[in-house]
């Protein structure tokens, strides 16, 4: 099954909101292999299971960016969203293996576990570098100046997505370059 899912496929469905790292309710529906409406209806069976720090829902102008950001749903018409999505926090997730209870849901969430981990040490390690830098800083005199400058700029550039290049085929999107 991990096979079927891999890390960088989970990450890429991790969004940063209100500081917390978050997967929403629709895509954690489609890694499980089951429809939004039934992740939902779990989770609201489960309430208790949920408190806020575990699952949110997202307010109009979060869900607004992220459809502006990265096109997940159309804002009205045919086929949009009718309800804000939910969003889970990593602790939610887990949650969810509770409720799920599939051999394909056991499996997705460990995969998601390992992401969420993997992330976690990246940051991590990113903090040590910076601390490492830090120290080195005080320790050298002002002809390494611009080596300390160049690296505080590579470790604070804000990564961006790139657009993908491709076209709609019946409201699915083919990257360019990419086979089917």
């Amino acid at each position: 099954m991990s096979e079927l899912i891999s890390i960088e496929a989970v990450a890429s469905k991790i969004f940063f909101i209100r500081s917390v790292k978050v997967m929403l309710d629709k895509d954690l529906a489609e890694l499980y292999g089951v429809e939004t409406r039934v992740l939902n209806q779990a989770v609201k069976r489960h309430k208790k299971r949920f408190p806020e720090d575990f699952m949110f829902q997202l307010s109009k102008s979060e869900c607004d960016f992220l459809i502006s950001q990265f096109v997940t749903s159309k804002k009205s018409g045919r086929g949009g969203a009718r309800k804000m999505p939910y969003a889970f926090t990593e602790q939610g997730v887990a949650m969810l293996s509770g409720i799920l209870n599939s051999d394909r849901a056991i499996a997705v969430n460990i995969q998601i576990m390992r992401t969420f981990t993997k992330l976690r040490h990246m940051i991590s390690d990113n903090e040590d570098l910076r601390r490492e830098l830090a120290e080195l800083r005080g320790q050298t005199d002002e002809r390494f100046q611009i080596v300390f400058e160049t690296l505080d700029q590579l470790l604070t550039v804000d990564v961006k997505e790139k657009k993908k290049i491709g076209f709609m085929v019946k409201e699915k999107v083919i990257e360019y370059g990419k086979k089917e």
